[in-house]
């Protein structure tokens, strides 16, 4: 590396499972360094000074920021509530800032975020780590491409498995003002991909059931959302987390002027159809084994891939590929879905 370009430094706030994926992440990135963890689990501590010696151990963000060491990033992983207040803290105190998702809870939250990353001159990057799978790039590339023509119809399905081993262990999830919602907590990352390769939607219209959640939490386990897509055509988004044992699917569907496609598997990991007018499918990289929280499995995890992206950034050697603006739109789409509750 350069001596011109030194090494970004980062603050990971919230050390659970997402959070010490960053961290180890940071800690290995040859262009990257992790200066202090914070955590309001004290239990945390001994275990995070054997997997990152010498890194210190902080209870709380503003204890961090009173006291600790110089830092170039923060990465918030906290609870949904506190990220786009703690994403504040940090811009105001000079630092970039990483959000894992979403953004926020409501959009009034993330466009506070917005204006203060623009008012200190910082940047802001979600954590929207599925655009990095080669499946979704693919699809991003041909669109923007024009193979498709017209969109007629896009289906997305996601159908996972959340249940007494995801909820009760920790206090926030599943409670309203501290989650948010299923499409907030599971399925922000398909509502980005749908805004991300296809744009804004309007003339939305949903319906919202609770099949075994009853307990454990303050919301819809389950919703059938349709919607028109600004660019022309229909969609639909059909979501649960009430599948039994384990997941089952997440899957696109387009069918199109040119043709059709299918990008299907447990987390949209595997183009399985593709049948476009005067196109050859081309061979895919392999896709990353999904987030494993061993009773439950979440998205594919590319969180190396946004790590790298934020090193990049930072250094003025690339661009941020998922922007305040942007999380700022997921939330608000997934605001106007819940707004017809």
């Amino acid at each position: 590396m350069p001596d011109s370009l030194p090494a970004v430094r980062f603050v990971i706030c919230g050390v659970g499972h997402i959070g010490r994926r960053h961290a180890t992440f940071v800690h290995s990135h040859p262009a990257a360094a992790l200066v202090a963890l914070i955590d309001t689990d004290p239990a945390r501590q001994v275990p995070l000074a054997a997997e990152f010696p010498g890194v210190p151990f902080f209870a709380s963000l503003e204890d961090y920021l009173a006291h600790g060491p110089a830092a170039d990033v923060l990465t918030v992983a906290t609870p949904n509530h506190r990220h786009a207040p703690q994403a504040i803290q940090g811009l105001r105190h000079g630092l970039h800032v990483v959000i894992e998702k979403p953004l926020a809870l409501h959009r009034a939250d993330a466009e506070a975020v917005v204006h203060t990353a623009l008012q200190t001159g910082r940047l802001v990057f979600g954590v929207m780590q599925n655009r990095y799978s080669p499946p979704a790039a693919w699809l991003k590339q041909i669109y923007d491409e024009g193979r498709l023509g017209q969109i007629y119809l896009v289906q997305i399905n996601c159908f996972w498995n959340r249940d007494a081993r995801y909820y009760q262990p920790e206090g926030w999830k599943g409670r309203q003002a501290q989650d948010g919602g299923t499409l907030f907590t599971q399925f922000s990352h398909f509502v980005d991909l749908l805004y991300w390769v296809f744009g804004d939607i309007t003339n939305i219209s949903a319906r919202f059931r609770d099949f075994n959640h009853a307990g454990l939490t303050d919301f819809e386990d389950s919703g059938l959302v349709t919607f028109d897509l600004l660019r022309g055509g229909s969609g639909t988004l059909q979501y649960s987390t009430a599948v039994w044992d384990r997941n089952l699917e997440s899957s696109l569907t387009v069918v199109a002027e040119h043709g059709s496609l299918r990008i299907g598997g447990q987390y949209m990991d595997q183009v399985e159809y593709c049948h476009l007018r005067d196109y050859q499918m081309p061979q895919l990289p392999p896709t990353n084994p999904a987030n494993d929280y061993g009773p439950y499995q979440g998205s594919a995890a590319n969180h190396v891939q946004v790590i790298e992206n934020v090193v990049d950034t930072v250094q003025k050697r690339g661009f941020a590929t998922t922007n305040a603006l942007e999380g700022m739109k997921v939330v608000e789409i997934i605001e106007r879905i819940y707004s017809l509750k």
